[in-house]
């Protein structure tokens, strides 16, 4: 249900407030390459810098611009467990597909703190849950035998977005959750190898500005054209490299202005992309044939 590339998509900002004209072009650019899904709010759209009322309006605008014609998957994950129930049922009253879970941060739960709140969490609502494992963002692991224990106690966690960094990690969450959990890359950067271990897709970085040719990585390794895979992801590579020459999503953000989309405005404490990245993120777009507004 959740295979595919899904657009984690930036927060467009202009003077302070969101830019929902701006996020009316995105979202019309992303349905029209045929994107897999959209997903607000996750740590791309900087959502620990938005109220819970730029939330909730945020996500209703953009499940209302998609209008079902893509998956809309909402960034409803906090480090208490109250306030994840509750934002996650504010997107589920919204009309989303399903809800993006963080690891709670900050706090460092146990692995029987971590299976306790996302079953919580889960319980609470009827939608899909997808799980968000980024250690290094969180200061915690989420751990294979954990989510599986997890799964045995809920019916709604249906896929995960692995961003541990650990491909032995996620081979043995693959070999121990198997086709009961939809496996999605946190890692442009890895594509190709986690599909190669039984990946499904990805929640992508680099799609907020070449949605279309993330898609043929996994479209070509999903037909069996390897080779083709292969050479579309080292071609993308310098690219995926690029978007994380500072903290995501700064570099992101610059290359979206770059091409014409949007500001590359920043809430603090994030700040726009140094003078001597920004020239390196223009040379790659250049080089990869990215036309520059």
């Amino acid at each position: 249900m959740f295979e595919g590339v899904h657009t984690a998509l930036i927060t467009p900002f202009k003077n302070g407030t969101i830019d929902y004209s701006a996020v009316e072009k995105l979202v019309a650019m992303q349905v029209e390459n045929k994107i897999d899904g959209i997903v607000p709010l996750g740590t791309t759209g900087e959502s620990p810098t938005l109220s819970f009322d730029e939330h909730r309006e945020y996500i209703k605008r953009i499940v209302g611009l998609v209008g079902g014609r893509v998956k809309v998957i909402a960034g409803t994950g906090a480090n208490a467990t109250e306030e994840a129930i509750w934002l996650s049922r504010e997107a589920e009253d919204a009309g989303v597909d399903a809800v993006l879970q963080v690891n709670p941060y900050y706090n460092k739960p146990t692995q029987r703190g971590l299976i306790a709140h996302f079953e919580a969490v889960a319980k609470s609502i009827r939608i899909p849950v997808i799980l968000y494992n980024i250690p290094s963002r969180t200061g915690v692991n989420f751990l294979p035998a954990s989510i599986k224990e997890l799964l045995n106690r809920v019916d709604n966690v249906v896929a995960m977005k692995e961003a541990s960094g650990d491909i032995v990690q996620m081979m043995e969450l693959y070999e121990l959750c198997n086709d009961r959990l939809t496996l999605l890359s946190g890692d442009d950067n890895i594509l190709l190898p986690f599909m190669a271990i039984g990946g499904k897709g990805i929640i992508s970085v680099l799609s907020n500005l070449l949605p279309s040719d993330v898609k043929k990585v996994v479209a070509f390794y999903g037909q069996g054209k390897i080779g083709d895979a292969k050479n579309q992801f080292y071609r993308l590579l310098p690219l995926c490299r690029a978007m994380f020459l500072e903290t995501n999503p700064i570099p992101i953000k610059a290359a979206m202005e770059m091409a014409g989309y949007c500001s590359a405005e920043l809430r603090l404490p994030l700040v726009p992309l140094s003078d001597e990245n920004r020239a390196k993120l223009r040379a790659a777009m250049l080089e990869y044939g990215v036309k520059l507004a």
